[in-house]
Formats: C-alpha cells, sequence, structure tokens
C-alpha cells in the first residue's frame, strides 16, 4: 500500500470534521461526522461503544468512505477530498486502546481536555471503539471545485 499523496495527507489531518459514510442494512448510505486522525498511512477515529450502530454498520460491511468537504474546518487549506477505504473496529481495548491517539485528538478538537478531565463522572463515553480506516482510492479536488473533474489515485488494490 503506498502513502496518502502528501497533499491529501495534509488536508485530513488539518480538517477538524469529516464525513463517514457506511452501508446500512438495507443498503443505502448513512454519513456520519467525525473527527480525523491521519496516523501513518491509516485514517483512525473513536467511535463511543454507547453508539453502536455506526460500529455494526462497519462490522457488517467494512467498505467505507470518508470526505472532508467543509472549507470552514480547513483553517488555512483548502480542497476537498473523497477516500474510499477498508474499515476495521478495534474493540480489544475499550478503555485505553484509542489513548494513543489523545494528542493529535486533542490538538483538533480541545474540548476532549475538559471531557477527559470528567471522565470518572461519564465512563461510558470513554469506552471507546478505535476505527480504523485503510485508504484504497481518493477523489481529490485540490481547489475544492467540484465542478471540475477530481485527481484520481488508487493508493492500495482492494482485496478481493
Amino acid at each position: 500500500m503506498r502513502a496518502l499523496p502528501y497533499p491529501i495527507a495534509r488536508l485530513i489531518d488539518a480538517a477538524r470534521v469529516g464525513e463517514l459514510t457506511v452501508i446500512g442494512p438495507d443498503g443505502s448510505p448513512i454519513t456520519y461526522p467525525m473527527v480525523p486522525l491521519l496516523w501513518g498511512d491509516r485514517i483512525f477515529m473513536t467511535s463511543s461503544v454507547l453508539d453502536s450502530t455506526k460500529i455494526a454498520h462497519i462490522k457488517a460491511n467494512p467498505r467505507v468512505s470518508f470526505s472532508v468537504t467543509n472549507p470552514e474546518g480547513l483553517g488555512t487549506f483548502t480542497g476537498k477530498v473523497t477516500v474510499q477505504c477498508d474499515a476495521r473496529v478495534a474493540e480489544d481495548d475499550l478503555h485505553a486502546g484509542w489513548e494513543r491517539l489523545l494528542r493529535d485528538w486533542t490538538r483538533k478538537d480541545p474540548s476532549t481536555v475538559a471531557l477527559l478531565k470528567a471522565r470518572l463522572g461519564f465512563p461510558l463515553v470513554f469506552e471507546r471503539a478505535l476505527i480504523e480506516l485503510t485508504p484504497r482510492r481518493t477523489w481529490f479536488w485540490p481547489d475544492g471545485r467540484t465542478d471540475q473533474p477530481p485527481q484520481i489515485t488508487v493508493v492500495a488494490e482492494v482485496a478481493r
């Protein structure tokens, strides 16, 4: 698997929020706003186990997409991207498995620090599954103009 092209990785890393789209039981797409955390060649996010619906959808069909489309959440960066991914849910350490991403998470979402301080009062909020996305293909609009053709990159061949 190749790494994400630098402009795409930079865009995902800068994004405060993106859209994770999963496939529902009836085959329809369902989109969730998520905080993306780029780590190496993967995109990570966390989900409270209290909201197990998205986790169940991913387990039933791990083919997902992740998009960054909101220019207000990008700071000085421009562009839009959709990444076709294979997802994996890690639930082996719900209490601390996600903590390896904590520094990047608090950098993007400073309110996480306040939530951590209230952790004892809201323990179930911090029982979190780790969602790992392996990028397969990207559609990138460097200037954010989706009325123009995207730059398409195959990051990894889809295993069948």
